[in-house]
C-alpha cells in the first residue's frame, strides 16, 4: 500500500461563465479555489493547488478547513474519482469510501435486493453478502420492510440500510466526509460501534470534518487546507490548536 501526492493540482472547468466577472468572483469565494483562465481562454477553478504529502501505515488523518477549502476534492483524488490536472497521485491498495453511502440504491427494489446491488457497486463478493446477510438485516432493524421497495421507507430507514451495506467493506484506505449520523440515539450507538470496527480494520483513514473533538480524538495527524493549498500538516493536536485556537 502506498499513498503519495506530489504537487497535485485539480482544475475544474466552468462552462458558460466567460465575461461574468461577478460570477467568477462569487464562485471563487464560494469554492475557496482560484478562478482563472486556461491558455485556450476557458474558465477554471483551481480546487487543489500543489498539494504534497505521504501517508504512512496506520495513519488516521483529519482534513480540516472551511467549506470549499478542497477537502472533498482531495478525498475524491484519493478515491481515484478525480485525476490530477497537474502533478502525480500514487494511491495503491483497496480504497473504501463512505462519502455517498446511498449511491446505487434503487428506490423500486426491495431492501434485500438493494443490499446485493449496493454491495456489488462496492466490489463486495456475492458470497460475502450471502454469508453476512442475516447480520445485515438484523442490524438495520427494518423488520418486514426489508422485503418492501425502498420508496416505502422513511429517510431514517433508507439511511440505516445504506449504512449497513456500506460498512461491509474491508478497505486498506478508508475515506469519510464527516462522521455519519444515522437513525435514533440507540441506532447511532450501534452504528458508531460498527464504524469504529471498520476504522480498526482499515490501514489508513482520511476523514474530512469540522469537529475539533473528532479530529483530536480519532486522528493522529491533521492536514489544514485553505484555497486548495496545505497550510499545515502536523499532529492533530498541533493543527487543531493552530486552526481552532488553544483550548483554555
Amino acid at each position: 500500500m502506498e499513498i503519495k501526492l506530489d504537487n497535485v493540482c485539480v482544475d475544474i472547468p466552468v462552462f458558460n461563465s466567460q465575461g461574468r466577472s461577478l460570477k467568477k468572483t462569487v464562485m471563487g469565494f464560494a469554492t475557496g479555489g482560484k478562478v482563472g483562465l486556461t491558455e485556450s481562454g476557458k474558465t477554471v477553478v483551481r480546487c487543489l493547488d500543489n498539494v504534497c504529502f505521504t501517508a504512512s501505515p496506520h495513519d488516521r488523518i483529519g482534513l480540516i478547513g472551511h467549506n470549499g477549502a478542497g477537502k472533498s476534492t482531495l478525498l475524491r483524488v484519493l478515491g481515484r474519482v478525480y485525476t490530477p490536472t497537474n502533478g502525480r497521485a500514487v494511491v495503491t491498495g483497496k480504497v473504501g469510501s463512505l462519502i455517498d453511502i446511498s449511491l446505487g440504491i434503487d428506490s423500486e427494489a426491495t431492501g434485500i435486493e438493494n443490499i446485493f446491488l449496493r454491495a456489488a457497486l462496492l466490489g463486495i463478493p456475492k458470497k460475502q453478502v450471502e454469508r453476512e446477510l442475516d447480520e445485515i438485516i438484523e442490524f438495520t432493524q427494518l423488520g418486514s420492510f426489508i422485503h418492501m421497495p425502498v420508496r416505502t421507507y422513511s429517510t431514517g430507514m433508507h439511511m440505516r440500510l445504506a449504512f449497513a451495506v456500506s460498512t461491509m467493506i474491508k478497505p486498506d484506505i478508508l475515506l469519510m466526509d464527516e462522521w455519519l449520523s444515522v437513525g435514533d440515539q440507540e441506532f447511532q450507538n450501534r452504528a458508531e460501534k460498527r464504524l469504529n470496527n471498520l476504522i480498526e480494520r482499515s490501514n489508513v483513514l482520511f476523514i474530512a470534518s469540522h469537529s475539533r473533538s473528532l479530529v483530536e480524538n480519532c486522528c493522529n495527524r491533521a492536514i489544514w487546507l485553505e484555497n486548495g493549498k496545505i497550510v499545515m500538516d502536523d499532529s492533530s493536536k498541533n493543527v487543531c490548536e493552530a486552526y481552532f485556537g488553544i483550548n483554555k
